[in-house]
């Protein structure tokens, strides 16, 4: 007969939390740092990496989720941001706006594997909203550049 182990749920709940608790902060980040708001996922995971915090797999397809989640925060933004682009609050952004429309433009869709790019990355995904293009091949294309970023940083790292 086996013997009978209990086991504290403050135990239980500490354990996952420790577990859980790298790739939620990776996974926020991401998704933050995909915005407009200013934030370094890259830092977040380059720490993690380097202190063994999770699994870089895991990492990877965290970091990816969030980082693409961000972006369609932003082509969501760009579906309604025309009536302001005008308003002395966006002003400042206007002009990184405009530039990324114009490389959209110019090379389309494809250009969105370009999203992690710094500044002009956030542009594009917004863009891309006020362009009107598919969520799917939108996520796609996004996701892709992306992961190509992760990757290389988790290879790099490595």
């Amino acid at each position: 007969m086996l013997p009978l182990v209990a086991v504290s749920p403050v135990l239980v709940a500490t354990t996952n939390v420790e577990l859980f608790a790298p790739y939620a902060v990776l996974l926020v980040s991401a998704l933050v740092a995909a915005t407009l708001l200013p934030a370094q996922s890259e830092l977040v995971l380059a720490g993690l990496l380097a202190t063994g915090s999770g699994d870089p797999g895991l990492l990877f397809v965290v970091a990816t989720i969030g980082n693409t989640a961000g972006s369609v925060v932003n082509w969501a933004v760009g579906r309604g941001v025309e009536p302001v682009i005008g308003k002395l609050w966006f002003r400042g952004a206007r002009e990184g706006y405009e530039r990324a429309v114009c490389i959209f433009c110019r090379y389309g869709r494809l250009s969105l594997v370009f999203a992690w790019l710094p500044i002009i990355g956030d542009a594009l995904t917004i863009a891309a909203g006020v362009a009107r293009v598919p969520i799917v091949p939108f996520v796609a294309l996004v996701a892709a550049g992306k992961a190509a970023r992760y990757a290389f940083i988790i290879i790099a790292l490595s």
